[in-house]
């Protein structure tokens, strides 16, 4: 879900309110959206809380599946470098 006609996502506006952040902090952090937008999500958000929660779950699963995607498969390289990183004293790293 975005807001408005822009490439913020709610989940943002969101994380920010659950924050505590303001409106106008919120406005200031992504600055596409107008202040009036900002508020408009808010009342989204707090007028459907369940199924922006349950939105907000779904997005939690798309996150960590590509986060699982993108974890090195036993790289030899990767093993590599980081056995070498281990084995040298902290004071050359």
């Amino acid at each position: 879900m975005r807001v408005a006609n822009t490439r913020v996502m709610l989940d943002s506006v969101v994380a920010a309110f659950e924050q505590g952040h303001s409106a106008e902090t919120i406005r200031q952090q992504y600055p596409t959206l107008s202040l009036e937008e900002v508020y408009g999500a808010i009342t989204y958000y707090l007028a459907y809380t369940d199924e922006v929660q349950q939105y907000l779950r779904r997005q939690e699963g798309v996150w960590n599946q590509w986060r699982t995607k993108a974890q090195p498969q036993s790289n030899p390289t990767i093993q590599r470098l980081q056995a070498m990183r281990s084995a040298s004293p902290p004071e050359s790293r």
